[in-house]
């Protein structure tokens, strides 16, 4: 099994970038897809952007295309989420989910373990 732990939010500006991590414990890290999910106040968790094996298997939410990017280190058995040009809309608790599977999804069943969030506010 592999642990996840969301880290590098924070409190910005809009049109700031942050860069989140989702460092991993446990497991076989390189054969496991990783997505990124975001959860606003009142609503509920949705899809930002997931990678599978290969960061050639990347996907992103439209609202974050050009955006944000998403990369793998499995030497440091890390994923990053790379977010530029941040709006207020961006603002929500962000988190990482792991599934053993080569391909990753955007919908939150598709994942297995789930690691605690990270707190991202964009003031305007």
């Amino acid at each position: 099994d592999v642990q996840l732990q969301a880290s590098g939010g924070g409190l910005v500006q809009e049109g700031w970038s942050l860069r989140l991590s989702c460092p991993a414990s446990g497991g076989t890290f390189d054969e496991y897809s990783i997505g990124w999910f975001r959860q606003a106040p009142v609503k509920e968790r949705e899809g930002v952007s997931c990678i599978g094996v290969t960061e050639g298997g990347s996907q992103y939410v439209d609202y974050v295309k050009g955006r944000f990017t998403v990369s793998r280190d499995n030497a440091k058995k890390t994923v990053y989420l790379q977010m530029n040009n941040l709006k207020p809309a961006d603002t929500g608790v962000y988190f990482c989910a792991s599934v053993l599977f080569p391909q990753c999804d955007m919908g939150r069943s598709w994942y297995d373990y789930w690691g605690q969030g990270t707190l991202v506010t964009v003031s305007s």
